[in-house]
């Protein structure tokens, strides 16, 4: 199943987000039954992954955080590889040596998954400002948190890269987590956007849950950053639905806006859209939940059989 392109319509861009969902459940029930390690899902926020991605071209990059499967699998993951590196595996993007949390895939132009809040910002404006010293096509889109908004290096990668003129998208997908703390508890503002404001910085929040929404966003700040070489911040407004790292009984959750954002689920209230306004019929969606059921069993198989790497491989393609 391969999303590489940038093609937006409604059922491609609802598959994907299926595909997702099926893929961070399924490692996450590998993980409860000792099969797999644990890692950070973005379940909840699968409509800005896709929405966002299917806005960029192949020659773009992409410069990600923990909850990354979303933009991999957006972007044309192979679900199998990922699963594998995931279980640390020989056939993995990183021949298993990268775990859930480190991802890169150069064939994707995904060029880091960063486990350290904020580090792909730290790293954003280096891509952005070689990209346009080497006059190479194409822009940066970094995804991070609310939480990595309230730390410093964003405030410093958002100054030099509307300072220099970098053609980066930064996408914060404000999920009101940040790790086992509220996002309340942390700012005393809703949105992120407010601050790329103070640094001359054209901005948008869009509802993060519903991905032609987003899709739509995303393509005018494209279209933006290549027009006018300059950054541009887009906050999709999105919520966490499980916890901050498998296994996590979300305790720490007021039921009542859990629940509430459940009934926001963007899976479901796009399906629910499509299947109203005719572009899709149940049968369709049947097909859709076949399909995807079929290649996260295949991706789930592949990643167990393969082999874990040798001990000669231990150094290899390792910086130090």
């Amino acid at each position: 199943m391969n999303h590489t392109t940038t093609e937006g319509s409604p059922a491609s861009m609802l598959e994907c987000m299926m595909l997702i969902r099926a893929y961070e459940e399924k490692a996450a029930a590998l993980q409860a039954a000792g099969s797999m390690a644990g890692t950070c899902t973005a379940v909840g926020q699968e409509a800005s992954a896709v929405g966002v991605v299917r806005a960029l071209r192949a020659s773009d990059r992409i410069l990600t955080n923990h909850r990354s499967a979303g933009h991999l699998l957006a972007r044309g993951a192979d679900a199998g590889r990922m699963m594998a590196e995931v279980m640390g595996r020989s056939t993995g993007y990183c021949k298993g040596k990268s775990g859930s949390l480190h991802i890169s895939a150069k064939e994707l132009g995904v060029v880091l998954t960063s486990t350290i809040v904020g580090g792909e910002l730290s790293l954003a404006t280096g891509v952005a400002l070689s990209t346009k010293m080497l006059r190479q096509d194409g822009i940066v889109a970094c995804f991070f948190g609310d939480g990595a908004a309230c730390e410093g290096i964003f405030h410093e990668s958002l100054n030099l890269a509307s300072v220099w003129d970098l053609p980066i998208l930064y996408v914060c997908e404000n999920n009101q987590w940040q790790a086992f703390v509220h996002r309340k508890e942390t700012m005393n503002i809703d949105h992120v956007s407010e601050w790329a404001k103070g640094y001359g910085m054209a901005t948008r929040t869009v509802d993060g849950n519903d991905v032609e929404a987003v899709h739509a966003a995303a393509v005018e700040a494209v279209a933006h950053i290549r027009k006018t070489g300059k950054p541009y911040l887009l906050e999709t407004y999105t919520y966490r639905l499980r916890g901050h790292f498998e296994p996590d009984d979300q305790s720490y959750v007021d039921a009542r806006e859990l629940a509430e954002w459940r009934a926001k689920d963007p899976v479901v209230m796009t399906r629910e859209r499509l299947l109203k306004n005719g572009t899709l019929k149940a049968d369709d969606i049947a097909l859709m939940e076949e399909r995807i059921a079929a290649e996260v069993e295949r991706a789930a198989a592949f990643a167990a059989a393969s082999p874990f790497p040798v001990p000669s491989e231990l150094t290899t393609d390792v910086y130090a």
